[in-house]
């Protein structure tokens, strides 16, 4: 069973259940046409692009995070959802004794990303900031021989 979903604006179950269909509407192509602008505005402060490979021993995932110091990336994995968390700025208005500001495009503030990932083997998994690039290695569980031979009598 592949077991990693990753969590969007319009994935709002990690299983078909019946609940997330009652959100296909925004899945619409009028819907995503209608309000594009706004989302293109949005997606660049909410999140950060992540690349997910599934290796035959692992899943390895690649998040984008420029800007981005290591000590403000949070990572945690409860309940087999992983959570990356990130804060980019100072989060405090400062004020500029040289002027003020025309446009101002850097931007401050949090972003999060979260993922449904099963039958991982969470004491191995390891993670690397470098350069901008988070890299985590979810090793996968793996299968016991669980078959077991009974006897005829």
């Amino acid at each position: 069973m592949f077991g990693l979903v990753p969590f969007t604006k319009n994935n709002i179950s990690k299983k078909d259940d019946g609940f997330g269909r009652v959100f296909d509407i925004f899945n619409e192509p009028f819907f995503n046409s209608a309000f594009a602008p706004m989302q293109t505005a949005m997606s660049g402060f909410a999140s950060f692009k992540v690349d997910v490979k599934d290796l035959d021993d692992a899943y390895e995932l690649s998040a984008e995070l420029p800007g981005v110091k290591k000590e403000d990336i949070s990572l945690s994995y409860d309940s087999g959802y992983l959570t990356i968390q990130a804060s980019t700025g100072d989060n405090k208005e400062e004020k500029d004794s040289d002027g003020k500001y025309i446009r101002r495009e850097r931007r401050s503030g949090s972003m999060s990303r979260s993922f449904y990932i099963d039958n991982i083997d969470e004491g191995q998994v390891k993670a690397e900031f470098k350069d901008g690039i988070l890299n985590i290695r979810l090793p996968k569980v793996t299968p016991q021989d669980t078959a077991k031979h009974i006897a005829i009598e």
